[in-house]
C-alpha cells in the first residue's frame, strides 16, 4: 500500500508540474524588455529607467510581406523584432494571402491562435484529435479559433488579395509546418514510404520540394 501511495505521489507531482510549466509564466513586474547586448536572453532586462516609449510600439506589419513567388506570406511579431512583448505572454503575426493562396497545414505547440480576417475571403479550418474537420469560409471581420495543438489551415479563395492577423497567448507560440516536418525532416525514408504509400521516386520529389 505504501509503495502505490508513493507512486501516485509520484504521478501526481509529474502531472501538477506539466500544468505549471504548460503555458508562458505569469510576469513578475511591469516589464521587461530585453538588453541588446544579451539578447536573445529574454530574461535579462533593461534597467527601466532606460526604457522609452519605442520599447513599446511596432510599425513592422503596416505593409504586406512578399507573396509573390509562393502566393502567402507571414511577418511574425515575437519579443524577438518587439522587445515590449518580452514576458507578456502574447504574440501575433500578419498574413497576406495571393488568390488561391494557402497557409499549409501547421500547428503551434505552445499557444492557441485567434485569427481575424483584415480583407478577403479566407477558407479557414482546424481539425480536432478524432479527425474532425471545423472548417468555413470567413470573411472581412469574422474572427476564428484555433486551440493549441491542433493543425490548421487557412486559403484565399475570393477573387482578390486577403489578410489576417493572428494572435497568440505566448511570446513564443511555435511553428510546425506539416508538409516540411515531414518531408523536409531527417525521417528515414522507409518510414515514410510505408506510412503514406509513396515509392522512392515520390518521396524524393516531395523530399526536394520541401527540404529547407
Amino acid at each position: 500500500m505504501k509503495k502505490i501511495s508513493a507512486w501516485f505521489r509520484i504521478i501526481l507531482l509529474s502531472i501538477i508540474i506539466h500544468s505549471a510549466s504548460a503555458s508562458d509564466s505569469d510576469p513578475l513586474q511591469d516589464y521587461c524588455v530585453p538588453r541588446p547586448d544579451l539578447s536573445p536572453i529574454f530574461l535579462a532586462c533593461k534597467n527601466s529607467s532606460l526604457v522609452t516609449v519605442e520599447d513599446f510600439v511596432f510599425s513592422g506589419i503596416k505593409s504586406a510581406g512578399d507573396s509573390k513567388k509562393t502566393g502567402f506570406s507571414s511577418i511574425p511579431v515575437t519579443a524577438a523584432v518587439f522587445p515590449g512583448l518580452n514576458t507578456l505572454g502574447v504574440s501575433f503575426v500578419r498574413a497576406d494571402f495571393e488568390v488561391g493562396g494557402v497557409n499549409v497545414p501547421h500547428y503551434h505547440p505552445r499557444a492557441t491562435e485567434v485569427a481575424f480576417v483584415v480583407e478577403g475571403k479566407i477558407y479557414s479550418g482546424f481539425v480536432d484529435s478524432k479527425n474532425r474537420v471545423f472548417a468555413k469560409v470567413l470573411e472581412k471581420g469574422d474572427v476564428m479559433v484555433f486551440p493549441r495543438g491542433l493543425l490548421h489551415f487557412q486559403m484565399n479563395v475570393g477573387n482578390s488579395r486577403a489578410s489576417i492577423i493572428g494572435s497568440f497567448n505566448s511570446q513564443n507560440p511555435g511553428l510546425v509546418k506539416i508538409p516540411s516536418a515531414v518531408f523536409g525532416s531527417g525521417i528515414m525514408e522507409g518510414v515514410l514510404e510505408k506510412g503514406f504509400g509513396l515509392n522512392a521516386k515520390e518521396l524524393s520529389k516531395l523530399r526536394k520540394k520541401f527540404s529547407s
